[in-house]
């Protein structure tokens, strides 16, 4: 059986389930879709969401409180009854009329299979450029499915579900999904990737994107000797230590300059960049245990 969970946070995502539900129906194989709103407080995308429970065998699941990504996909997986575990992030659009099946095909020689995200070819909306030029710019370094583990869309085994789960200290946002993969491979499982991508259709306003970058640098210093030189700002500030005084210097100095070129129509990279280092290099300056 095949069980696709999608953690939603005010996110309306009726029309995604109805897509992956036509596929399932079409492979004429047993399945449920099981969508859990982790306390989302838009009572508009809840309103649209709950629609989702009238699909066959779809299950709607409304949750008050707010657990955070990690907790919500173990919730997940032990709501679901399938040998097959489907994630797939609620902002996801599906682009391949294959979708299912290439999951499906890639699962029978392999427990866990990625089959990568990639975002729109153009931005018309000036003011969420920061986010979309970063995801252009990684997709052309790194391709859309990524060395780094990323949940945005994974099918995993029951078996290796039940022995690895999402580390729920991780109840912030960010880098959940890269533990996970950490977790994977000092298990001894693989992560086998294929060409199946979903389109990422939120591309947040560079405030909101902003944001949410400095919570996640939070998280990467609240578990830094977990994650270790895995992320690529942790890498940086190790190599570059000795200078921390003069980066926590420019943060102070120059963050107001760096910002309003962020949040501008033309944000530059290389400064987002300079930014983050600049950021994570201020929280190593505090004095942060990790829980």
């Amino acid at each position: 059986m095949l069980s696709i969970l999608i953690p939603t946070y005010n996110h309306t995502c009726y029309t995604l389930v109805a897509d992956l539900q036509r596929q399932a129906e079409i492979l004429d194989i047993p399945y449920e879709i099981i969508v859990t709103e982790d306390g989302s407080r838009d009572s508009v995308s809840m309103l649209a969401n709950l629609k989702i429970g009238d699909l066959p065998h779809c299950r709607y699941i409304r949750r008050k409180e707010n657990v955070g990504r990690a907790a919500i996909r173990n919730f997940l997986m032990k709501e679901s009854q399938g040998d097959r575990l489907l994630f797939i992030d609620s902002d996801a659009k599906v682009v391949n009329d294959d979708f299912l099946r290439r999951y499906i095909d890639a699962s029978e020689g392999h427990d866990i299979v990625c089959g990568g995200v990639i975002h729109p070819q153009q931005c018309k909306d000036p003011s969420r450029m920061l986010r979309w030029k970063y995801e252009k710019d990684y997709e052309r370094r790194h391709g859309y499915v990524s060395e780094q583990f990323r949940s945005f869309s994974f099918l995993i085994s029951r078996g290796v579900a039940d022995k690895v789960w999402f580390d729920e200290r991780y109840r912030k946002y960010g880098y959940e999904d890269v533990q996970f993969g950490k977790d994977l491979q000092r298990a001894g499982f693989k992560v086998h990737s294929i060409d199946n991508p979903l389109l990422n259709t939120d591309i947040e306003t560079n405030d909101v994107f902003l944001h949410k970058t400095e919570e996640a640098l939070q998280t990467a210093r609240l578990f830094h000797t977990d994650l270790g030189e895995r992320i690529g700002v942790i890498r940086m500030y190790n190599r570059l230590r000795l200078l921390s005084p003069l980066m926590r210097l420019s943060y102070r100095l120059f963050a107001p300059l760096m910002r309003r070129n962020l949040l501008s129509s033309s944000p530059s990279l290389s400064l987002f960049a300079a930014y983050k280092l600049c950021y994570y290099s201020t929280l190593c300056g505090k004095n942060v245990s990790n829980p």
